[in-house]
């Protein structure tokens, strides 16, 4: 298998939500910023309903959700920016 066609099995089996423990090195694997920081966002209801119906779709918290689209959407503005 490629290099390439291994990244893209990856990233499908990671977006499916399927076990990719085959493809991680557990011995080195790290958090890069382990310290969470808080902080408060107030939405508006429809936005509240929206991340909860995304949420449950997905059989995850609407935090997990909150996190991971604006992680997206930071690497995605970084990448445009380099």
């Amino acid at each position: 298998m490629s290099k390439q066609s291994a990244v893209e099995e990856f990233d499908r089996k990671f977006d499916a939500g399927e076990d990719i423990s085959d493809y991680v090195d557990w011995s080195t694997a790290r958090r890069v910023d382990p310290e969470p920081k808080r902080v408060n966002v107030d939405f508006p209801q429809w936005m509240v309903d929206s991340l909860d119906n995304e949420a449950k779709r997905l059989g995850v918290t609407r935090q997990s959700v909150i996190k991971v689209w604006i992680a997206d959407r930071l690497e995605e503005r970084r990448r445009s920016a380099a």
